[in-house]
């Protein structure tokens, strides 16, 4: 899958923010198939026992890469998330380079459905979750605040020309 564009990164988040020294600095590609994609690696700080990502990053990881699969098609609406499911497959290491894609598998006016994914080098499934989010307009989200702005002020370069997933067949829409 092609790499269309990136998304912003923030100054603070856990995931994404770029200030953040103990976070996972991800950037987050936009792929020409509607899906987002992202390539990561866990730190030793991440741990929960020796060798492996705790189970609390790996699903905060998940959460923030289906909430950001709406903002391929609306980018102005923000997902809340109200129930989220994560099934661990196998270990998930640090310290080696994982990918992680997720797609809207429902969407509505109100709300949507995604699924996400965590693969180690191999194309094996480590971790998935499935998410229900209900959307808010900016306006609501943050009380028309110019601090979402401020906060999400990082432009991505593309480091990633391309991605290799297999394919989505679970899409309602």
């Amino acid at each position: 899958m092609k790499v269309i564009r990136t998304q912003r990164n923030s100054k603070n988040c856990i995931v994404c923010g770029m200030e953040n020294p103990l976070g996972l600095q991800a950037t987050f590609y936009v792929l020409d198939n509607d899906s987002v994609a992202t390539e990561v690696c866990f730190r030793s700080e991440h741990q929960s026992y020796p060798d492996r990502t705790h189970g609390g990053m790996i699903s905060t990881l998940l959460d923030e890469l289906m909430g950001r699969a709406l903002w391929i098609k609306e980018p102005e609406t923000f997902g809340v998330t109200t129930t989220m499911n994560i099934t661990y497959r196998r270990p998930v290491p640090y310290g080696v380079k994982l990918k992680a894609r997720a797609y809207i598998t429902f969407n509505s006016k109100m709300g949507f459905s995604a699924k996400g994914q965590i693969y180690d080098e191999n194309d094996r499934v480590l971790a998935e979750g499935n998410a229900r989010y209900l959307k808010l307009s900016f306006e609501k989200a943050f009380n028309n605040s110019s601090s979402f702005h401020e906060e999400m002020c990082y432009e991505m370069p593309i480091k990633i020309k391309e991605f290799s997933f297999p394919a989505i067949t679970d899409r309602e829409n």
